[in-house]
């Protein structure tokens, strides 16, 4: 059981998960840098918010860490290239809070359009000022949604509601995919031109950072409002103060602000921008659900199971196609590298029928995490895998196929001087090692399984069976196949136990055995 230690305020609902889990929850709030490299070694995991910063230096004191989680979307304060680099996985929990950033920035849009702090401030003030804050309806205005991920389609079904004409700009949406949702795609400079409103949903990247600038907002409609839920930086304060001002802008509501905590901005002095602390995800519902989910995902990072959620894993979500093949392919990965005794220079990933139409990443992931959990007592995860490959010039090689002649589908792996193939089998989708340097067979992978190339000829198996009974070893289960020539037999035995080197040497010494192998999967 793992140390979890936890910055920052979490549900208690993800709490509970993982102390009902066995893990032991080290709850430490508010400390400085210095006290968080004091604290950290030791943890396995580290869970935060947006205020912990997990800086290189954290990082290095960090020894045992596996996983840092961030219970919530944005990652500006971890450092996730050199946590990859040290090997340390960082998830996050993108769809605990993207109903409730949706709901702020519809808020935030209804706010503006009929000045509704303004005329709450001016009433509890003393003042009735019914025409000073006159607004407009959303009805039949221009939207113009940035970003059309998760949360920018939440905020496009629901403008629609308003009767609200759509237009986008994201480059990683279809013109197909957009028209589904009632949303015309547009450049950036024709959407700025054309909306009414514009409601920002884009990572703060080095791309998006002061996206919208004095120039792009030159190219506003007049009377253009704005509003930011997303990231703070990916519109420079500076150059929206300054339109604002002279009026080519109408008014901004704000959640988000380059520097956080912000109290004091120029900003803040115009009448027609509303702001708010950061509220985004600020509810009772989404704090729930990013404690629920980021204990879920550190759950299966200390595990060393797929995290669906990690934001240093280049993968795509495993699909439920792929899903079911990833324990077969860390278990082939660790069966060829169990008959390699070594790394080799090249390792050969071919994928065969209907799963080689999806995609197929994580299971290479899958098979480089079992590959090199047989040969290095460095933690292995998906993070690190490919990494170790580069590290140690495994040079890796994928090829797909369609059609495959005997199985539905079909993985194979070739490395060295071996190679093997393994598929799902049977209504409960059960893995099975089918072929074996050429050799045909059908086993199910365990933990100790030994591997025996010898000449086909008679009393082979009685001399190995005999070995391993002298030695108190029970041989649960057993596959032959000979070659397809029939000059060499391969069989394969499920043992109760490993066995020790002396009985290995003696089976590979004994007469027409080629080799003799112990493999676990």
């Amino acid at each position: 059981m793992a140390r979890i230690l936890v910055t920052e305020e979490i549900a208690e609902t993800g709490l509970d998960e993982l102390r009902k889990a066995g893990h032991t929850v080290d709850v430490a709030l508010n400390l400085s840098p210095e006290q968080l490299i004091e604290t950290i070694p030791g943890a396995q995991a580290l869970i935060i918010r947006s205020a912990t910063k997990v800086t290189p230096a954290v990082l290095d004191a960090a020894t045992d860490l596996i996983v840092v989680g961030r219970a919530g979307i944005g990652l500006d304060n971890v450092d996730v290239p050199y946590a990859t680099k040290k090997g340390v996985m960082v998830v996050n929990a993108p769809q605990s809070n993207i109903l409730s950033a949706a709901e702020q920035a519809m808020a935030l849009l209804l706010a503006q359009a009929r000045n509704l702090p303004q005329a709450h401030a001016a009433l509890v003030g003393g003042k009735w000022e019914r025409s000073k804050w006159e607004g407009v309806e959303l009805y039949g205005k221009t939207l113009g949604i940035i970003g059309l991920g998760r949360v920018g389609a939440l905020v496009a079904q629901r403008a629609l509601a308003f009767g609200m004409r759509l237009i986008a700009y994201d480059p990683f949406v279809s013109k197909d995919r957009a028209r589904q949702m009632g949303v015309e795609l547009l450049s950036l400079d024709e959407l700025v031109s054309q909306a009414d409103f514009i409601s920002i949903h884009l990572p703060k990247t080095k791309e998006t950072t002061g996206l919208i600038n004095a120039e792009m907002l030159s190219k506003a409609k007049p009377g253009l409002r704005i509003i930011n839920t997303a990231r703070g930086g990916i519109i420079d304060e500076n150059a929206l103060y300054d339109a604002i001002s002279s009026g080519k802008v109408q008014g901004a509501g704000l959640d988000v602000f380059d520097s956080e905590p912000c109290t004091d901005s120029p900003l803040f002095k115009l009448s027609s921008v509303v702001v708010t602390p950061h509220l985004g995800a600020s509810t009772v519902e989404a704090q729930d659900k990013a404690g629920v989910q980021i204990a879920e995902q550190v759950q299966l990072a200390l595990a060393g199971d797929f995290v669906p959620f990690a934001v240093n894993v280049n993968a795509a979500e495993a699909t439920e196609t792929v899903k079911p093949f990833q324990g077969l392919a860390e278990a082939l990965g660790s069966f060829i590298g169990s008959l390699n005794q070594a790394l080799p220079d090249q390792l050969d990933i071919d994928y065969q029928g209907a799963l080689a139409e999806d995609d197929t990443r994580i299971l290479t992931l899958s098979v480089l995490k079992g590959l090199f959990g047989t040969g290095t007592t460095e933690p292995v995860s998906y993070v690190n895998a490919p990494q170790l490959a580069q590290d140690r010039g495994l040079n890796v090689k994928e090829s797909t196929s369609t059609t495959s002649k005997d199985y539905v589908n079909l993985i194979t792996l070739t490395a060295g001087s071996h190679s093997v193939s393994g598929t799902l089998t049977g209504p409960k989708s059960e893995p099975r090692i089918v072929m074996i340097d050429s050799h045909r067979v059908e086993v199910p992978p365990a933990a100790n399984m030994l591997v025996v190339h010898n000449d086909d000829t008679p009393g082979k198996i009685g001399i190995v069976a005999t070995i391993l009974g002298n030695a108190g070893i029970s041989i649960s289960s057993m596959a032959v196949g000979p070659s397809e020539d029939g000059n060499t037999a391969l069989m394969v035995l499920t043992l109760n136990t490993e066995p020790s080197d002396e009985v290995l040497n003696e089976i590979a010494a004994a007469p027409g055995i080629i080799y003799a192998h112990l493999a676990s999967c």
